[in-house]
């Protein structure tokens, strides 16, 4: 039910791992103004590196088995270009992301001496290129057309350098929206022969991906790599998931499913995430639901929902 043969070694029973919240929407509820900031959360690696640790704690309290890291919008040119800092400082930057995940586990470990051997995982958050270009293009992916795979992988690949030389346990690439990106990144993880990944992509609807290609054509390109833990979908309704992993289901291998939608928010590029007028089903229904089709990594927005797996 869900674990592969690729994610068993991170795995202590027949459960999901249960993946941590949205570390932006932590932040903001203990007071920290991250909507419109070009960095997002990775600001603060900058500017309050505790708080980043705390939050990540609290994930650990609540029962999360894997921390992402606070990378997503990180990058070398963003960080000298919105901190005036040097390449060399950048570049510390973003290996400090998994250093203060690494230590909140370490002190989570400490403080609870969880039963069983497995420690909670952290996982190096790489996001889109859109994501360096503030204008919601995660969600439409039309950047790709501009892009070639080797320009994406230029991009790309001092984010994965930094996050594998930090020894981060796996690489999460989030919220991917076209085909021509995600080829690029399998490509550029071959690279690291010693790192694995997951990568989830960013939906348009029940169907397709967000550059408008059908999701179970990008599960069978994906599936090739050897280094994929998980392939699925973030930050979209909770409802399109379910018909998503169906098109696809007969196509996955020997990766898992990765899903962690928001809570039926849409996104405005003008005013950032606005709550949808459809309400959301039940996240624990659709939890059982997913797993049930192979979900092995589910997380959410809304995190406590998912206490109850």
């Amino acid at each position: 039910m869900g674990s592969s043969a690729r994610l068993r070694p991170y795995m202590n029973d027949n459960g999901p791992l249960i993946l941590d919240g949205g570390l932006a929407t932590e932040l903001e509820a203990q007071g920290f103004k991250l909507q419109g900031d070009p960095l997002w959360s990775a600001r603060l690696l900058h500017t309050d590196p505790q708080a980043i640790r705390e939050a990540h704690y609290r994930f650990l309290l609540s029962g999360a088995d894997v921390i992402t890291t606070a990378t997503y919008q990180a990058s070398i040119s963003g960080f000298i270009k919105h901190l005036d800092v040097s390449s060399e400082r950048a570049r510390e930057l973003l290996m400090s992301g998994v250093h203060l995940a690494k230590e909140s586990v370490d002190r989570f470990v400490s403080d609870t001496r969880p039963a069983g051997p497995r420690r909670p995982l952290v996982a190096g958050s790489v996001g889109p290129y859109g994501a360096f270009l503030l204008d919601g293009s995660e969600y439409t992916g039309d950047y790709a057309a501009e892009m070639s795979v080797e320009g994406f992988k230029v991009w790309h690949r001092p984010q994965i350098e930094c996050l594998a030389a930090a020894g981060v346990d796996l690489v999460a690439f989030e919220t991917i929206p076209s085909l021509k990106e995600a080829q690029a990144l399998l490509e550029l993880l071959r690279e690291f022969p010693n790192t694995n990944a997951w990568l989830s992509f960013s939906c348009r609807d029940g169907q397709r991906i967000s550059d408008g290609g059908a999701f179970k054509d990008a599960v069978q390109i994906v599936n090739r790599s050897t280094q994929l833990v998980a392939v699925g979908v973030n930050c979209c309704s909770p409802e399109l998931l379910e018909p998503l992993l169906a098109s696809a289901g007969s196509l996955r291998t020997d990766a898992s499913w990765v899903v962690y939608p928001n809570s039926g928010e849409d996104w405005d590029s003008e005013h950032g995430w606005r709550t949808s007028e459809k309400a959301s089903a039940s996240i624990p229904a659709l939890s059982h639901t997913w797993m049930k089709q192979g979900a092995a990594l589910i997380g959410t927005f809304l995190f406590k929902f998912l206490l109850f797996l």
